[in-house]
Parts: C-alpha cells; sequence; structure tokens
C-alpha cells in the first residue's frame, strides 16, 4: 500500500495533457475542453506533435519540449504509446499520470508484455504513480480542476467520490449536480493497475477536504490491502460503499455446507461491517445516507419515536420500522400523559408504543411541544418528525418551530416533509438545522436504519473485548501434524474421525469417535464405546450421506451395529458405484432434551480468503437459510455479534420452560475454530454440523475438513484479509528478578490497559500525548489496543502481579507510513517503574521490529521536560534536534 506521490495526482500546481486535440468529439477535445473550463489555477500545457496550438493553449511536440516538468500528466493516446510517455515523464521529474487510454491489458509489447505491464515498469523506477488505464479521469473541484472526459463538472464539496466504474462517474456526476450534491475529488480508478481503491482510501482519510468517503466498488484484488485502508480511513470519517448484489450462490465449487452457504454478498457484507463501513445498494440510498450520517446527531441507541400529524403516515413509518428489523421507542407514562394533553380536550389518543399522532390540524407550537417531550424521554434514542401539509397550517411555520430543538438536541432528529412544491421550503429550513429531510415515511425510517447499521459497525471497529479468561491455548504443532500426514498420503477431504482429532487439539469437546475400516471393525469400535452408538459411513465423495440412509442412530446392539453397517455398504454400492468407501464412522450417541443443532464452519473466498460461518444447523441447514458470516481472526465481541446476527439466537437466548443454552461454550468454538483456519493455511473448508448446544456446553457431534495444498511459504499471512495477532513476535526475558513476557498488544488486552494509563503521572501523561487528559475515553482506549498488525505494532511488557493477574508495564508503539518509509514511535514506561531499564528494552524491541520490516527511519517527538527519553535514545544512536519556539525535541534514527 502506498500513497507516495499521491499529492501530485490529486493536488497538482501543474497538469499537461498529452494527446490535446481540436478534433470534434475526441478524447483529446474533450479533455482540453474540461481542463480549460473548470477554471484550474495552476499551469496547463499541451502536448501533441499535430498541432502548434489547440484552444488558447499552445501545443508542444513532446514531453522533452515542455518548459517544465508537469506534476500531472493527462495521457489520452493510443495505448501503444503509453509506455514510452510514461518513461519520457519519469525521466523529465513527472511523478503521476492518469491514464485513458483503453485497452491495454490484452495488447502486447515487443517483449510479449501487455501494454499495461509495460507502463508499470516504465513508471517504477521514477515512482511514477499511475491512475488507470481505462480510466475516465478525475476531478478535485476546490482547486477547479477537471482532467475528465464527464460530459458536466463537478460542484465542491466535502464528498470524495471513489469509483470502479467510468460510465458510472458521469451518470452520478450529472446525478449529483441537479442535486446541488458537492465534492471534494472525483476518482475513476479504471483498471487500478497501480494506485487501486486502498491507496486512495489511505490519501483521502488524512485529507481534511474530504469529510466522507464514497466508494463504488465493482471487484477488488487486494483484500488485505483493502481492509487495512479501510478500516484506518473508517475511524476518522464515515466510509460508504456502493456495491450492487452479486448473483452468485457460492464462494466456490465446494464440498462443504459452509462454503454452499457464505456467497460472494455475504462475505463483502463481513468486510464492510469489519472495517466500520456502511453498505448501500443504490445511488440514492449512498447520497442519502451520507447526507444522514453528516448532518444526524451520533446515535447512542436504536430505539426510535415516531410523531406525525396523522394516524396513515405514522402507521406507514412504523410498519417500514417493523419490516427493517428496527426498534421503536417505548414512551414513559409521563411521556404519554404530557402527550395527551397537548391534544385538543384531552384526547387522549397516545399509548406506549404507537406513532404519536398531533392530528390533522397541529400547529407549529404542538409539534415543538411534543419534540421536547419525546427528546426528554430516556427511552427515546432519536425522532422521526413526519408532516403532512394541511390548508390550515404552514409547512414553513412547523420547520422553523422545530429546526432550534433540533439545532441543540444531543440525540438525532430525522424529518419527512409529505408533498412536493407546498413543502420545499420546509425541507429548506430543516437542513439549514442540519436535520436529515426525507420525502416519504419510509424513506425517514430508511435513513433512520442507515444511522443503526453504521453504528453498530462502528461500535465493532470500536469496542474492546473482555480478556478470555480459561481458553485453551491450542495444541498447534499436533493438529499440523494431522494436516501434514494426510497430505503425504494424498487424503485432501479429512473424514469426521480425522477431523475430531484436529478440532481435540484446539480443545473443543467431542462425543468419542472411532474410525473403522469395515463391518467387524464398527461392530468391535461400537462395543468399546459402549452402547448406544451412532454410525456413519465415510465416503468422500457424498456431502450429505443421511439422504441415502448412510447414518443409523441409537443403534444398541452389535447385530444392530452389524446390520447397519451392510445396510450402508449395500446403498453405498448401488447408488453411488463410484464412490470410494473409507470404513465407517462410530461415536457414542449424545441426546439432550434441549439441544441445539447449529452449524459451525469455514470456507475460503478467492478475494477475502478464510471466512467463518455459524448458524442454524442439522439436516436442513441450506433450507432454513439461518446463518451469518464473519472473517477471521474473532475475539469475544466478534464471536457474540456473528451469533447474535442469526434468528436462532433468539432460541439460544432460553424460551418458556427451555433454559438459554451455554453462549460463553458457542463462543469459545468460534473463536478457536477461528484460530485453527488462521493457523494452518491448508484447511480450506470446515464443517461442524451439527454442533449441539445446551445450558452445559457446546459438543461436536460431526466435522470433516478439506485440504489443500498451501503455498511453499505455507504463510498464513497472506491469504487472511485481516493479520491474525503475529505470536511470532513474542519474547520471554528476564527482568528485576522475574520473567518478563514482550508481546504485541491484543484487543483483549483494554482493561489492563486503563489500569496502567491510570498509574500514570500528569506529567507522564503530558509527554507522552503532549496535552493533560484525565481519562482514556473507549474510542481511545479501542484505538489504542485494535491495531492493525499489518500497518502498526504496539508491545506491552507484562507480567503476573501477587494477584496472578496479568499487568502492563510499559508499552512501546511505532505507527509506519503505507510505504513504510518512516515509523513513528512512543515508549510510556509505568511511572514507578521509571529507571529500571523498561524504557531501553521496549526501544531496542521497537528497533529490531521495524529493522525486520525494511523500515527506513524511527521518528519520534518529544517536549523539552522529557529528558529521560532524550538521552536514551542518544545512547541508542538517534539523532537529536531542536525544533520551533517550543523547543520540541526531533529524533530519528535511519536503519538503511
Amino acid at each position: 500500500m502506498s500513497v507516495r506521490n499521491l499529492q501530485y495526482l490529486f493536488a497538482p500546481k501543474s497538469v499537461a495533457l498529452i494527446g490535446a486535440s481540436e478534433r470534434p468529439g475526441s478524447m483529446g477535445t474533450t479533455l482540453l475542453d474540461n481542463l480549460l473550463g473548470g477554471g484550474f489555477k495552476g499551469k496547463l500545457y499541451a502536448v501533441n506533435p499535430k498541432y502548434e496550438q489547440v484552444g488558447e493553449l499552445p501545443c508542444y511536440d513532446s514531453v522533452a519540449d515542455l518548459p517544465e516538468a508537469p506534476e500531472l500528466a493527462v495521457i489520452c493516446t493510443p495505448p501503444a504509446t503509453v509506455p514510452q510517455l510514461v518513461r519520457q515523464l519519469g525521466e523529465r521529474g513527472t511523478r503521476a499520470a492518469v491514464v485513458l487510454s483503453s485497452g491495454m491489458a490484452k495488447a502486447r509489447d515487443g517483449r510479449g508484455r501487455s501494454l499495461r505491464q509495460a507502463a508499470l515498469d516504465a513508471a517504477h523506477p521514477y515512482l511514477l504513480r499511475l491512475l488507470g488505464p481505462n480510466s475516465a479521469g478525475l476531478l478535485a473541484p476546490g482547486l477547479g480542476l477537471n482532467a475528465s472526459v464527464a460530459h458536466s463538472g463537478a460542484l465542491p464539496g466535502r464528498i470524495a467520490f471513489v469509483s470502479q466504474s467510468g460510465s458510472l462517474m458521469t451518470g452520478v456526476l450529472d446525478w449529483a449536480r441537479t442535486r446541488g450534491i458537492g465534492f471534494s475529488h472525483f476518482i475513476s480508478l479504471g483498471d487500478s493497475s497501480d494506485v487501486d481503491l486502498g491507496d486512495v482510501l489511505d490519501y483521502l482519510a488524512s485529507d481534511g477536504h474530504a469529510g466522507a468517503i464514497l466508494l463504488h466498488v465493482g471487484q477488488l484484488r487486494y483484500a488485505r490491502k483493502f481492509m487495512s485502508a479501510a478500516r484506518a480511513a473508517a475511524r476518522s470519517k464515515p466510509v460508504l460503499v456502493l456495491k450492487s448484489r452479486s448473483g452468485e450462490d457460492g464462494v466456490r465449487a465446494v464440498a462443504s455446507e459452509s462454503g454452499a452457504l457464505a456467497s460472494e454478498d455475504d462475505v463483502f457484507d463481513a468486510a464492510v461491517r469489519r472495517a466500520g463501513m456502511l453498505r448501500v445498494y443504490t445511488t440514492e440510498q449512498l447520497f442519502a445516507a451520507v447526507e444522514t450520517l453528516a448532518y444526524a446527531r451520533p446515535l447512542h441507541g436504536e430505539r426510535l419515536a415516531i410523531v406525525s400529524n396523522g394516524a396513515g403516515p405514522g402507521v406507514l413509518a412504523r410498519d417500514a420500522l417493523r419490516y427493517g428489523k428496527g426498534t421503536a421507542a417505548t414512551l414513559s407514562p409521563e411521556s404519554i400523559a404530557q402527550l395527551d394533553a397537548l391534544l385538543p380536550g384531552g384526547a387522549g389518543v397516545q399509548s406506549a408504543n404507537l406513532p404519536v399522532n398531533l392530528l390533522g390540524g397541529a400547529p407549529p407550537e404542538r409539534y415543538a411541544a411534543a419534540l421536547e417531550i419525546l427528546l426528554k424521554d430516556p427511552q427515546v434514542d432519536a425522532v422521526l418528525v413526519v408532516h403532512s401539509p394541511t390548508a390550515t397550517v404552514d409547512s414553513r411555520e412547523v420547520a422553523n418551530a422545530i429546526a432550534p430543538l433540533a439545532r441543540a438536541a444531543s440525540r438525532p432528529i430525522l424529518s419527512c416533509w409529505l408533498g412536493g412544491a407546498s413543502v420545499l421550503e420546509a425541507r429548506t429550513i430543516a437542513a439549514n438545522a442540519r436535520m436529515p429531510t426525507f420525502r416519504t415515511p419510509e424513506d425517514g425510517v430508511a435513513g433512520f436504519l442507515q444511522l443503526v447499521n453504521y453504528r453498530r459497525n462502528q461500535n465493532l471497529l470500536m469496542e474492546v473485548p473482555p480478556s478470555m479468561v480459561g481458553h485453551m491455548a491450542p495444541d498447534r504443532s499436533s493438529a499440523r501434524a494431522l494436516v501434514r500426514e494426510a497430505i503425504a498420503n494424498k487424503r485432501l477431504l479429512l473424514s469426521d474421525p480425522e477431523t475430531k482429532a484436529i478440532l481435540r487439539a484446539y480443545g473443543l469437546a467431542l462425543v468419542e469417535t472411532r474410525a473403522a475400516p469395515d463391518v467387524e471393525a464398527a461392530v468391535v469400535a461400537a462395543r468399546a464405546i459402549g452402547y448406544p452408538v451412532a454410525v456413519k459411513i465415510l465416503t468422500p465423495d457424498v456431502m450429505h450421506k443421511s439422504d441415502f440412509g448412510g447414518v443409523t442412530l441409537d443403534l444398541d446392539s452389535d447385530d444392530a451395529v452389524r446390520a447397519s453397517a451392510q445396510r450402508m455398504k449395500k446403498r453405498l454400492d448401488e447408488l453411488f458405484p463410484q464412490a470410494r468407501f473409507d470404513g465407517f464412522s462410530v461415536q457414542a450417541m449424545c441426546r439432550r432434551a434441549n439441544g441445539h443443532e447449529l452449524i459451525v464452519g469455514a470456507a475460503t473466498d478467492p478475494v477475502f480468503g478464510p471466512v467463518l460461518v455459524f448458524g442454524q444447523g442439522g439436516i436442513a441447514v441450506e433450507v432454513t437459510d439461518d446463518y451469518s458470516v464473519a472473517l477471521p481472526p474473532l475475539n469475544l465481541v466478534l464471536a457474540r455479534d456473528l451469533v447474535d446476527r442469526t434468528r436462532v439466537a433468539r432460541l439460544l437466548a432460553g424460551y418458556r420452560n427451555r433454559p438459554p443454552a451455554n453462549l460463553d461454550a458457542i463462543l469459545a468454538v468460534l473463536i478457536q475454530v477461528s484460530r485453527l483456519v488462521s493457523d494452518i493455511p491448508e484447511i480450506v473448508e470446515l464443517d461442524i454440523n451439527p454442533l449441539l448446544a445446551d445450558s452445559k456446553g457446546a459438543t461436536v457431534l460431526d466435522a470433516r475438513v478439506r485440504l489443500a495444498l498451501a503455498d511453499r511459504s505455507g504463510s498464513t499471512l497472506d491469504r487472511l484479509a485481516i493479520r491474525p495477532y503475529p505470536r511470532e513476535l513474542e519474547e520471554t526475558m528476564a527482568w528485576n528478578g522475574a520473567p518478563l513476557l514482550l508481546r504485541p498488544i491484543r484487543p483483549e488486552d483494554g482493561p489492563a490497559h486503563l489500569a496502567f494509563f491510570d498509574a500514570l503521572t500528569p506529567d507522564d501523561i503530558r509527554y507522552r500525548m503532549f496535552v493533560r487528559i484525565r481519562e482514556l475515553q473507549p474510542s481511545q482506549l479501542a484505538r489504542f489496543t485494535q491495531i492493525d498488525y499489518d500497518r502498526e505494532m504496539a508491545f506491552i511488557a507484562t507480567r503476573k502481579n501477587a494477584e496472578g493477574v496479568n499487568e502492563t508495564l510499559a508499552v512501546g508503539r511505532v505507527v509506519a507510513d503505507p510505504d513504510n518509509t518512516s515509523a513513528e514511535f512512543a515508549v510510556t514506561v509505568r511511572s514507578d517503574l521509571k529507571g529500571m531499564g523498561l524504557g531501553r528494552i521496549m526501544m531496542t524491541k521497537l528497533i529490531e521490529y521495524c529493522r525486520a520490516r525494511g523500515t527506513g527511519e524511527i521518528v519520534g517527538e518529544a517536549l523539552p521536560q522529557n529528558s529521560r527519553i532524550v538521552a536514551m535514545v542518544k545512547k541508542l544512536g538517534f539523532e537529536v534536534t531542536i525544533d520551533g519556539e517550543e523547543g520540541i525535541r526531533k529524533m530519528r534514527l535511519a536503519l538503511r
């Protein structure tokens, strides 16, 4: 991932159009007209040997003839000319280019390379960044830059729009202009041969001109890069994703139920949720959502109150909320009484959970009074105000009455103004009061549900999970040995007993299971386990064995096992004569009256890698269609969210006289399966179905795994969209007469990190933060403990205290730029442990980490009063300089 030289792409001071033309209808003419008509304040140059002048610009024969190196070049020449032009631009000193030429992926040069690759090779030595090829261009309206083939320009604004479709770009520009929607940037990625979604997200995340980022996504190639950039951007500003639903039913041709369930759409939704973004499905939803997120107050709950001046519109809004699975606010008795008192003659028509009906002739004062009551009710998290125009009440006056409340409210107020021309001014008044406005009650509810979904996704991004106390450390070496043995024997589809052996190494509860090569061996196994037993035929070629009688339950004798096994083998031979027979699986019967059959599994998406599946299990798993999907790795918060997004979650909570299932046991299974697929890259599919869960725990009944050869490195990292905890960086050393563990920080370290912060003196906090802070906010704690291991690293020094609780003694943090050229460090030692060598230990660990990662330099800043850190880094070879009137110490260590 790289933002290097992107400032020349998105904020150039000079632009050269290569292929400028005056031929009507040509791309060169369209680009020239847009560049000249956009009001660009920098220098413009034209290049084309056919002309001496184009428009009002002199035209140069070649790049070499330009009076200076342009910061940005726009290329619209034939594909075969592009690689040479890129090389000439690089030699001249240009560091960014937009390539609109198409067909470069298929066309070849004299060396057999695609022209797209030839252009990349030409750009690489000069660090020249390429947008495209096949791009429709870009716009930066704040600069007056329109380097695109769009037939209309863009209004300036604070929305950055990034599209993988050039045709969509031009349509959205026209659509947005008619609605007065402005942009900070409008970017068409084209083929994304160099600059891609991840690069642009990284740049826009730190660009102050972009208040929100809108993405149109067609296809992704680099999931890890995209996820890292998206998670970083979503922490700083709203990121919304427009992606149409895919018609694909499953991830790929699969041999597991989990693989059949997890569709491309499910996986993409899981990625969006994990990154803290919001997905929409239409252009209208996209811009409605950005307006809602920009205007509405932060949502702190999900209970919506609806108030209208008529029963019909209010009921439509209520039904839309129910259909969207939203939560209606239940009003307090005090609020109901106060609302009833507002109506003529104390009509008493309100109830706790119906829309608040102010009646048809409700004057502006009644709207304002009702809104004040609802905003004071602690059971109301947001309010949707619905107004239908009437002959007796001016809609403008209603808007003016509620606008001051909207400006002052701490909770979101959304408004719906039914009608056309008669309510235009009311909509304007509401919008000026930063109140999201909608045309129908259903649209208003949809806007609220977007706020809810965005809040949920942001909470997943920010929430600190509790510590996973008591979770078994897996026996990874045993599991890996089993997988290696199977691959060596060319068995890529493991049987139920083999899979259970792997799951046992990860601490999952299992019923006793034995494999038997033939009928008589099955009888011996059943006798050893003890009756009653279940018998299942083992064949890798039939997924649903129960469909042909390949599974028999509750067998209570040798004769019953023998007869059942013989019958299974006969049926297999008759129905599937080509199927391989691997024997039988015999297991103890596990009957639980209040048990729930669940499925826990994993599949492999071609873009995002391993994905996890949870839902209602059993033989009808594909019919019930009750499942959810998530990306590994999981923690307790993410595992709980995976469960909560299924319908079966409500059954697991208990009902009538059925006790709740042991949720902790279910979450433990999910986390251990997440660890398993993260640890062993050869596992590409996994089914646990059913996982039997009740109040006592969760037990694996049936399971199987499909393997595939890993790449030569066997690397786990490259296949996962989110890098898991880097266990290989853990280090134990002796310190102060006791073992000290240095390891990367984990989200579960939140409570220990709070205790560490509370043990710092005010001065030490100021030295670290450069300002005085009394306590860490939840968002700050999440930011410190939930790090992207691909981009930054925070090591903690930890040990057990006298009570046996792990405590954090010191923290060393380093954050590299996306190009890994420079990394900024910070080291903090608990105030009562200073002068005992912990600071040097942490700093040495950071230096070793950055060197191994190939980072160019480590830099940092310190207040003049923080003499300890300055003296320490000098001993480690840092160069220290004094900067500015405040005397800030700049510290730098070159690593290469």
